[in-house]
């Protein structure tokens, strides 16, 4: 979802200026294309984008898993400008120039291979499904949705809150928005937990991504076939309603499609979050008492540590100039929102804090951004997830020296593997 208060160009934006020019071609300086895997670029990804910008400018030749070619898009500016141009830089994957290079297992062929999913659509019928799913989220009542986090929040702090001991990540982070994405989409409880570890899966480089997709199309495909029978008052019950005109392929497509989107980033937004609050000063010292630290550092996570720092992809409808480089017809592109969002050029400092400034790309924008209302939703998800936390757990205290914290192995997200914490033990349950 384009955020309304989104700038319309980087010079709106606060030290906005122009592109940064890339070095000459021929120029040493530019170096070749640079791996967007293994452990170097997984360890320290912010120093791999600014290597890549200091080498090659905004836009940047990379290779993806088994050294597929492709162009990483580390501006601003043209981050924005490609998803304002869908004419120029399109969704269907079947443009790609590259296919005869791919393996039939490359570990990203979910994510490229072109099936009838609401992300590969183009133009109206884009338009049209996606506002589908839109006026599907809209349903959903924001306090109602609240009390169902507070609920969820406070039953799982009550399974840990004896011990005085948690790992954050594995026994709040990930179950907070599984259960709330499952109650606003209808999966039946006994599903919920399956279906977030496939949708996890699907995103972690450390797992085999296409059976982790194929489980969670099973999971939704039953549930597709189950609210056509018997509807409920969910959001997937509600599009199908809407969507008379498409086939089940298309509504389990379009439903995983909200789900992935919802899910996995709402729950790192969530552990990065809480991660920032243990961990910086600014921040830690407000941990027991001041509400607007949360808000604070939920939109700094958005700009500076962006929960899924890079998308798949675009695909050039013609040949192009962008960013300084030669883009051909039919070459991917891979947006790192990540990236965009730190571009220098769009902050001269950014020691002066992210407060106030919604400009963030992390729910992309244009046709293909979030849909409409799914940021509110995730924010309410996620905001009512931290608060019961620090209202349960005040003294909340990280078990283990904020260096050693590790983060998830993957392209796609940015979120802590694991949060070890300690507290005083209480079995006091706050409702």
């Amino acid at each position: 979802m384009t955020n309304p208060q989104d700038p319309q160009d980087p010079q709106d934006a606060p030290g906005g200026t122009g592109s940064v020019a890339p070095p000459p071609p021929g120029c040493p300086a530019r170096g070749g294309p640079s791996p967007l895997y293994g452990p170097r670029f997984l360890r320290n990804p912010t120093e791999s984008y600014q290597r890549m910008r200091h080498d090659h400018g905004q836009v940047a030749p990379v290779l993806l898993e088994a050294d597929i070619p492709a162009w990483l898009v580390l501006g601003y500016r043209e981050t924005r400008q490609i998803l304002g141009d869908t004419q120029t830089y399109g969704r269907d994957p079947r443009r790609w120039n590259r296919w005869d290079e791919v393996p039939s297992d490359w570990p990203l062929m979910p994510w490229v291979a072109y099936s009838p999913m609401l992300h590969f659509t183009e133009g109206d019928e884009h338009r049209r499904r996606s506002a589908a799913v839109s006026e599907a989220l809209s349903i959903i009542d924001h306090f109602e949705l609240r009390a169902h986090c507070e609920r969820f929040a406070d039953s799982l702090i009550d399974q840990f809150a004896g011990s005085g001991k948690a790992d954050l990540v594995f026994d709040y982070v990930y179950s907070v928005p599984a259960l709330a994405i499952g109650m606003m989409f209808g999966v039946p409880e006994d599903q919920l937990d399956d279906l977030a570890r496939a949708l996890t899966a699907s995103l972690d480089s450390n797992e085999d991504p296409i059976p982790a997709q194929q489980r969670a199309a099973g999971i939704v495909a039953r549930l597709v076939t189950a609210k056509r029978d018997a509807p409920g008052l969910d959001v997937t019950s509600r599009f199908i309603q809407n969507s008379p005109d498409l086939t089940d392929e298309q509504l389990v497509g379009d439903i995983m499609v909200a789900m992935v989107a919802g899910f996995p980033a709402t729950s790192y937004w969530i552990g990065t979050t809480v991660r920032l609050m243990l961990t910086d000063t600014r921040f830690a010292v407000t941990l027991a008492g001041g509400r607007r630290s949360i808000g604070e550092a939920m939109t700094e996570v958005l700009w500076a540590e962006s929960p899924v720092p890079n998308i798949i992809g675009r695909f050039a409808t013609r040949d192009t100039m962008l960013g300084g480089q030669r883009i051909r017809a039919g070459d991917l592109l891979v947006l790192s929102l990540a990236a965009a969002n730190t571009d220098p050029l769009l902050w001269a400092d950014t020691t002066a804090g992210f407060a106030g400034n919604n400009a963030y790309l992390s729910f992309t924008g244009g046709d293909y951004g979030c849909p409409a209302g799914a940021p509110d939703l995730a924010k309410t998800i996620a905001e009512t997830a931290i608060e019961v936390l620090l209202d349960r757990v005040p003294d909340l205290t990280l078990a283990v020296e904020p260096e050693e914290l590790e983060w998830v192995d993957s392209l796609w997200c940015r979120a802590p593997s694991s949060l070890p914490v300690t507290f005083t033990p209480t079995h006091l349950n706050a409702g």
